[in-house]
């Protein structure tokens, strides 16, 4: 199928969802006439469209670009329509911001290069690169496949970024750090149709650090060389602050605010009688989220370190936990994560920590699955939680990219039923998917330690089941302490 008839195609699905008559002005009455899958039928049709279309802009952008090179000066196409920047152009042609103008150029730019084939005829005229092989051809493959978007391609390949290259080596380590980073890309890819943009971005970024740990540790110092706090008063008088923070203070920050207000945030209901009273009054509280922040860090300011933690922020005291993964053998992995976030850090912040608080070991097995703990209490206990949080990395519903902190445990196989409040039997759902599992009809199943299975409302005539998948950080965390075999390809 040519590209002109794809697209034609997918907008006259559109126009048949809403009918060939239908002005711009009824629109929104039109869709308010169709069913709940019509009205489904109507976006998913108008999305596909829309993959097509943005296609289109992104090479359109990336030839854009290409002509507008600083080396062309005032004759560039940019330049000649009186802008700077191929971006400037197509923020004037799209009528979007300077950030999604900047993402099409990006993208564009990967799929048309300048340079032609060796065995080209040299000409100013633009070649698109097939014969030298790049490690992100197969983003833009996809791309024009459209099995991922224009948003997604340039997450992973943002994220990812250029596979390294240590001084002074040859061509065959070049190479082996490009096919990794190509497999990273395709295993990205594969992953992208079932988390979200953030989601995604985040895990490539934890990739790219296992993959490259010295890279890793130099970007941690980076981050830290640049850490700065300001205070200004604006022309209004107002006192203002603004942070940069650090990987760590940022991480330990974001707990405080958590810890204080997660019955704010959607946190989990399961707790003790105090605890539920302080819930309450916090919930009731006229504040604003906002308002509350600033008055907890002005708390912890004032109070600093003889703050009393458990009443400030309940029965869970802000502080960041961290996960090192080590082998049977007593070597650590080079890259640890946080709990919450799944951020990556070198291995030796966590060294750094287990010095100041010590550390809780947990067995688990390749996967990630922890060892059982029996049938001696109705909730799961503390420690059970911790390792709940470190198979699951956060609600394992998919898409949902609630935190650990902010999850309940969940029994797979009810109570009453002599279910076993075991970890193997127990997943982590936040909140709002753990009483929509509850009041809906939804079920979850595993056989074994396979992955947990979610099981949709009507049985599998209505859908079929879907796989619930620990976050895509921890699938690389637990594939040996060598991230690079988990890299290699096979046969």
């Amino acid at each position: 199928m040519t590209f002109a008839s794809e697209i034609t195609d997918r907008a006259a699905a559109v126009a048949a969802l809403l009918g060939a008559d239908v002005e711009p002005r009824e629109l929104a009455a039109r869709v308010s006439q169709l069913t709940d899958a019509e009205a489904i039928s109507v976006a998913e049709a108008s999305a596909a469209l829309m993959r097509c279309a943005e296609l289109a802009q992104v090479a359109a952008a990336g030839v854009i670009a290409t002509r507008s090179a600083r080396d062309a000066g005032q004759s560039g196409l940019a330049q000649s329509r009186g802008h700077r920047t191929a971006v400037s152009l197509m923020q004037e042609l799209t009528g979007s911001g300077k950030a999604d103008a900047a993402r099409k150029v990006r993208v564009g730019e990967s799929l048309v290069a300048r340079e032609a084939p060796e065995d080209a005829v040299a000409s100013d005229e633009l070649t698109v690169v097939d014969a030298v092989p790049r490690w992100d051809a197969p983003l833009s493959a996809a791309l024009l496949a459209q099995a991922i978007t224009a948003a997604q391609h340039d997450a992973i390949r943002q994220a990812l970024g250029e596979p390294p290259v240590a001084e002074g080596a040859d061509a065959d380590h070049a190479a082996e750090a490009r096919d990794a980073w190509s497999l990273a890309a395709e295993q990205l890819i594969a992953d992208a149709a079932t988390v979200s943009l953030e989601e995604l971005r985040n895990s490539a970024r934890a990739i790219r650090d296992r993959l490259d740990p010295d890279g890793a540790h130099r970007r941690f110092l980076e981050r830290f060389e640049r850490r700065s706090f300001r205070l200004w008063t604006d022309a209004d008088g107002n006192r203002r602050g603004s942070f940069l923070f650090d990987d760590e203070g940022g991480m330990l920050a974001a707990t405080v605010l958590d810890s204080a207000l997660r019955p704010r945030r959607g946190g989990p209901r399961f707790v003790d009688s105090a605890e539920r009273e302080r819930a309450a009054d916090l919930t009731a509280d006229e504040r604003t989220n906002d308002q509350l922040a600033y008055d907890l860090f002005l708390d912890v300011l004032r109070a600093g370190a003889l703050a009393d933690a458990e009443t400030v922020f309940g029965t869970r005291q802000a502080g960041v936990r961290l996960v090192q993964v080590v082998d049977d053998t007593g070597a650590s992995a080079p890259i640890a994560h946080s709990e919450d976030g799944l951020a990556s850090l070198p291995s030796a912040v966590a060294d750094q920590h287990i010095c100041d608080s010590g550390f809780l070991p947990v067995t688990v097995d390749g996967c990630g699955n922890p060892l059982d703990v029996g049938r001696e209490h109705r909730l799961f206990t503390p420690r059970q939680r911790v390792a709940l949080a470190i198979r699951d990395g956060g609600c394992m519903w998919p898409s949902c990219d609630r935190p650990a902190s902010y999850c309940e445990a969940h029994h797979i196989d009810p109570w009453a039923k002599q279910g076993r409040t075991d970890i193997d039997r127990g997943v982590l759902l936040c909140r709002f998917h753990h009483m929509n599992l509850h009041h809906h009809g939804w079920r979850i199943t595993r056989s074994g330690k396979d992955d947990f299975v979610l099981h949709p409302p009507g049985g599998a005539q209505s859908s079929p089941p879907i796989p619930m998948r620990s976050r895509i950080p921890l699938r690389y965390a637990w594939s040996g302490i060598d991230p690079r075999r988990r890299f290699q390809p096979t046969g």
